[in-house]
């Protein structure tokens, strides 16, 4: 099926690398018109010309953003509105990640992984309700994580942000139900990505092993026996950005290869 998203706009925060790359690739190959957002120049600019590879009529455009930045949140909303007529999809994408065990966190870095993973959702959610809420249509797709759902050594930050924007995907759903929004989370469980190499070197530091010790121990762990790829993350996506995910809304879907079974 294609052009599901047609005439639709979308916001994907996190949209130059990995899975929000893959999840803004796909909504433009299903006719969206895309804006996407992340704080490296360089690399939004490298996705734009990527994106615009797929054939799409409509322009795709970049913004440059901190997250963590309320201000510059709002701004950036109101900049996808008046570009592209509209904001229909959000999709927060955005996060960062460091290992460490929880005695050794200092209160900067525990805060500011806090206030990308979470508190940029919260401005970014905050800001584009009014908009969403006046056209009565609305798609709010936060990305969480396996690690939103159970707890693990040396990531107690990373865990804590996850479990928090699950608890706010349901907390929004379910103020704004009946008004045609619905907020969804998507939650991967290991991703071939630059956050899964860091995660290798820094869990391997935090236990005096090797990176590939890691991954290989983190296979075992998934049913699949291997790291799922972004373009794993996008079908679901497009499903939920679509009209055809209408009944559905509070959901943490995850997409993990099995590796709650294991």
């Amino acid at each position: 099926m294609a052009n599901r998203l047609e005439h639709k706009s979308a916001f994907v925060v996190g949209g130059n690398s990995g899975i929000g790359l893959a999840i803004a690739a796909a909504f433009v190959a299903e006719g969206a018109r895309v804006t996407i957002a992340g704080t490296n120049a360089t690399k939004n600019a490298a996705a734009v010309d990527q994106l615009d590879q797929l054939g799409s009529a409509e322009t795709v455009r970049a913004i440059q953003l901190d997250v963590s930045d309320r201000e510059s949140c709002f701004e950036a909303v109101n900049q996808v509105v008046e570009t592209s007529g509209s904001i229909d999809v959000l999709v927060n994408g955005a996060g960062i990640y460091a290992s460490r065990q929880f005695e050794a966190f200092t209160h900067d870095e525990f805060s500011r992984i806090l206030d990308v993973n979470l508190h940029g959702p919260f401005h970014l959610t905050q800001a584009v309700l009014p908009h969403m809420k006046s056209q009565q249509w609305g798609r709010i797709i936060n990305i969480g994580s396996s690690a939103g759902k159970w707890a693990s050594r040396n990531q107690a930050a990373y865990n804590v942000s996850k479990h928090g924007l699950i608890g706010m995907t349901r907390c929004v759903a379910v103020e704004v139900g009946g008004t045609g929004i619905t907020v969804n989370a998507l939650c991967p469980g290991m991703v071939e990505t630059d956050m899964s190499d860091a995660l290798e070197r820094e869990q391997a530091d935090a236990s005096g092993t090797t990176p590939e010790a890691v991954k290989a121990g983190l296979h075992g762990r998934i049913a699949m026996g291997r790291y799922l790829q972004p373009d794993e993350m996008a079908g679901l996506a497009v499903y939920l950005a679509s009209d055809e995910s209408s009944g559905m809304t509070g959901q943490s879907i995850m997409v993990d290869g099995g590796m709650v079974f294991v």
